[in-house]
């Protein structure tokens, strides 16, 4: 390598006090992004990282190419009818950007192009086109668009009989909006310019001369955002308020985009609850009296909770996740053990049953559903050696049809990888499950390097699924293992209320059991155990350095949110306000100190570290870039060791990283050669 010296930010001294504990945050001034000293010392870190992996510019490249010839350049989605019109996206070869399409009542039917992204991204570094909202009478087209991905959209119409766009620009729109049936009236929400929250709904008609938008909804509590979405039957239109632990729903006749919204059910701390209609009634997904969820219904007319009559009843071995309906069943998406299952009912009460699924670890979704008076039933399917499949299956017959199964370009042997299923114990006696999947011929003796995954936050779920890229470390002998340890949801609700607020630290200290279990179970070398986790996970990550440095042979945090107390006692940075009940309000002493404890900036000591990889993006809107560059910055001035530590920011991009198909390649080509690298794998 390079003997280059690392950049070294400037400290300048910055003493916060709360609860009469002072920290002195030298970096603090890193959360300048007008500043050009800011911008000079993350140009700077990303020379310097430049200069040090150059001699791995070569196996970059390679990567890239590999991962990138399995792609198939010219590829369709698997269309869907709704409405009259069959719907599909597709990509040209060397294009980065998808096109979307339609054909009206037959798949034979001339091609419509809706948009073709590829055009709307010329000139762009960053480019997404999203939320394409086509009118009921079928001639024109919401959709949003962002080009530097800080997730403030611009709205847009377009008209799809004369391919005009509409001389209207709506912004900062959050990404959600619903035509009313007049074909007019427009409902959709924005975000507040400085944290970013959802927190308002307006309307406006196209019949106006000019835009006339109307304050439709204003979400004042802080900790609550607001959304507004059509239903699948089309007959109303839904506001959705929620925060963390509690929900709240309006509704409105499609029908008469004039009239007021009426609420569902008041929203009570700690009662989540979200409806949809069908028939007559509402039926409501809630943890009323129902930690993991049960399904019950009342009548539109009368929707607040004392007409709810159950009809799934809640089970402490069962999360109800969703549910589908359909004129003759209802499909319900529940998990159990930390599997998906997909359930079939019919309204008769004469059918109920599991669909089957045989991989150890998986993961099986409800699709595109849009018609309600069929019989077929539209899912995917995925998992650790199984590209992503899209199946129809017909819920009276059973009969499952293979409609696409993802291409992997050059040849691909699902039999060749072995996935398996397992679980590590805990310090506290938990099991903790883990997947994971590795090439037949991998040593399973304590030899193979091994790459460990985790996130553990917001009650989100890591399920097991098939990556084109993964099989670039597959390939050179690692073992790719996901852990699924407390704060997600894998295991239940418990799962997830055992690893926030005052138990977060369950979340680190299960990924650390998992490293360890992997290691004495063989099935990583204990000096090559890598550790990867982004945003939340990202957070994971910082702890887990901190916690047990010597464990890791390298880390990769991208997006990592390692400022926990400073961010959280700001209130004017986005999702500041609406994740209290995620981590705690710093304000209450208590949570104060906890999360002080385990904050990985506040934590980094005069220790040796493992090579580190970290991630962001200088429009990031979740994790403000400052948080990694700050951390950075601190590690440098006080770790002990002369292992390798990078901060590479994407100064165009946001919490997503690159937009494309190809671009983001380059970012999974860089960190594979990271690791690699320090294993001293050229090719």
């Amino acid at each position: 390598m390079p003997d280059l010296a690392p950049p070294m930010a400037k400290r300048i001294d910055t003493v916060l006090t709360e609860h009469g504990n002072s920290r002195n945050d030298p970096y603090f001034w890193l959360n300048q992004r007008e500043n050009p000293e800011v911008i000079a010392y993350l140009n700077a870190e990303n020379a310097y990282l430049d200069t040090m992996l150059s001699h791995t510019k070569g196996l970059q490249e390679k990567l890239f190419q590999e991962i990138k010839g399995r792609i198939k350049e010219s590829d369709m989605s698997v269309p869907y009818f709704e409405n009259g019109y069959w719907y599909y996206s597709r990509y040209e070869t060397g294009q980065d950007y998808p096109i979307y399409c339609r054909k009206k009542e037959s798949q034979d039917a001339a091609e419509e192009i809706m948009f073709n992204v590829n055009e709307f991204a010329k000139g762009h570094e960053y480019f997404s086109l999203s939320g394409i909202r086509v009118s009921p009478d079928n001639t024109k087209a919401i959709f949003f668009t962002d080009s530097i991905g800080r997730r403030q959209y611009t709205l847009q119409v377009k008209d799809l009989v004369s391919g005009e766009l509409l001389p209207l620009s709506i912004k900062p729109a959050n990404g959600s909006a619903a035509w009313a049936n007049d074909n007019q009236t427009i409902f959709y929400g924005t975000t507040d310019e400085q944290t970013l929250r959802s927190d308002k709904v307006w309307k406006f008609s196209l019949a106006d001369k000019e835009v006339n938008s109307k304050l439709v909804y204003h979400e004042t509590d802080e900790t609550f955002s607001a959304y507004i979405f059509k239903g699948k039957s089309r007959k109303y239109l839904y506001i959705y308020s929620n925060s963390t632990l509690t929900s709240e729903q309006r509704f409105l006749s499609a029908d008469q985009p004039s009239g007021a919204f009426k609420i569902i059910q008041p929203r009570m701390r700690g009662l989540e609850y979200s409806a949809e209609d069908y028939g007559t009634d509402f039926f409501i997904t809630t943890n009323l009296e129902a930690q993991n969820f049960k399904l019950v219904k009342a009548p539109i007319a009368r929707s607040t909770k004392e007409n709810w009559q159950e009809v799934v009843a809640h089970r402490s071995d069962v999360l109800l996740e969703g549910a589908e309906f359909f004129r003759d069943y209802l499909v319900l998406s529940e998990r159990k053990e930390g599997l998906n299952n997909l359930r079939i009912r019919s309204w008769d009460g004469k059918t109920d049953y599991y669909i089957s699924f045989d991989d150890p670890a998986y993961t099986a979704y409800l699709s595109v559903n849009p018609e309600y008076n069929t019989t077929k039933l539209r899912f995917s399917y995925t998992s650790l050696n199984t590209p992503n499949s899209v199946y129809d299956f017909d819920m009276a017959t059973k009969d499952r049809n293979l409609l696409k199964q993802q291409e992997v370009v050059g040849g691909y042997d699902p039999k060749a990888y072995v996935s398996e299923r397992m679980y590590a114990r805990a310090k506290d006696g938990t099991k903790i499950p883990i997947s994971l999947v590795y090439k037949k011929g991998t040593p399973i003796d304590g030899t193979a390097p091994l790459l460990l995954y985790g996130y553990g936050s917001y009650g989100a779920s890591m399920d097991a699924y098939f990556s084109i890229g993964r099989l670039s470390l597959l390939d050179r002998g690692f073992v790719y293992a996901i852990a699924h340890v407390r704060g997600g949801q894998e295991m239940g609700r418990q799962w997830y209320e055992d690893g926030k607020l005052l138990k977060k630290k369950n979340t680190f200290t299960d990924f650390i059991d998992c490293a360890d279990y992997l290691a004495e179970s063989g099935y990583g070398a204990p000096d090559k155990i890598f550790a990867n986790g982004g945003s939340a996970g990202g957070l994971l990550m910082g702890a887990i350095v901190n916690m047990r440095p010597e464990r890791w042979r390298g880390v990769v945090a991208d997006v990592p949110f390692v400022d926990v107390v400073s961010t959280m006692l700001d209130e004017s940075i986005p999702l500041t306000t609406g994740e209290f009940d995620e981590w705690g309000n710093p304000k209450d002493k208590v949570y104060y100190d906890y999360m002080l404890s385990y904050s990985p900036y506040d934590n980094v000591s005069a220790q040796n570290y493992p090579a580190m990889l970290v991630t962001t993006g200088l429009h990031d809107s979740q994790v403000q870039y400052w948080e990694p560059a700050k951390w950075v910055a601190k590690l440098r001035a006080t770790k002990t060791d002369k292992n390798p530590l990078y901060l590479k920011t994407d100064m165009s991009a946001g919490h997503g990283g690159k937009s494309g198909r190809y671009n983001a390649i380059y970012d999974t080509a860089l960190s594979f050669a990271f690791m690699l690298d320090l294993l001293d794998i050229k090719e």
